[in-house]
C-alpha cells in the first residue's frame, strides 16, 4: 500500500511539470503527454529502484525526454509538419509569446534546448542540469550560453517582424 501512495504522491507532485518540460522539448502536447504517461508506467514497474533515486522526478523526466526524442526521431516528418502548422491552440493560456518561445526552442540543438528548458523552465541549477544531462558543468554552461544567444536573436527577430506588421 505504501508503494502506491508514494507513487501517487510523486505523480500528483510532478506530472504537470514533466509534461510541460517534454512539451517544451517537442512542441507537441499530445506527444508530451504520451511520453510522460509511458515514463510513469515504467517508473511504476521499477518503483523500488525509482523510489531510491536521488530525484524520482528527474528519473521520470529523463525517461520521458528519451521516449519523446525517440518518438520524434521516428516521426520526423510529422514533427516538421507540426512546426509548419499553427501551434496547437487547445493548450490553455497559449499566446503569441508562448508560440514565439516554442518556435525559438525548436530552432536550438537538442542539447541546447534540453539545457535551456531544464534550467529556465524547470528552475534547476546548472549543477542539477549537468547531473541530469550527464554532462560536465562547463558543457552545460556552453549549451545555455549558446541557446540563450540563439533564442535572443530569434525572439528579437520575431518581435521586430510582429511590430513591423502592426
Amino acid at each position: 500500500m505504501r508503494d502506491a501512495e508514494e507513487f501517487d504522491a510523486l505523480y500528483a507532485a510532478c506530472a504537470g511539470r514533466v509534461v510541460g518540460h517534454v512539451y517544451a522539448l517537442t512542441g507537441n502536447r499530445a506527444e508530451a503527454e504520451d511520453a510522460v504517461a509511458e515514463a510513469f508506467m515504467r517508473a511504476w514497474q521499477r518503483w523500488p529502484t525509482v523510489r531510491e533515486a536521488d530525484s524520482p522526478e528527474a528519473w521520470v523526466r529523463r525517461v520521458a525526454s528519451r521516449i519523446a526524442v525517440s518518438s520524434w526521431r521516428k516521426a520526423f516528418n510529422r514533427v516538421r509538419a507540426h512546426r509548419r502548422a499553427a501551434v496547437d491552440q487547445s493548450v490553455p493560456g497559449l499566446n503569441e509569446d508562448h508560440v514565439a518561445l516554442l518556435q525559438a526552442l525548436q530552432r536550438l540543438t537538442a542539447n541546447q534546448r534540453r539545457a535551456v528548458v531544464l534550467h529556465h523552465l524547470n528552475d534547476l541549477t546548472v549543477a542539477e542540469v549537468a547531473a541530469e544531462m550527464q554532462a560536465p558543468v562547463g558543457t552545460v554552461k556552453a549549451y545555455l550560453a549558446r541557446g540563450r544567444r540563439a533564442m535572443a536573436g530569434l525572439l528579437t527577430d520575431a518581435h521586430q517582424e510582429e511590430n513591423s506588421h502592426g
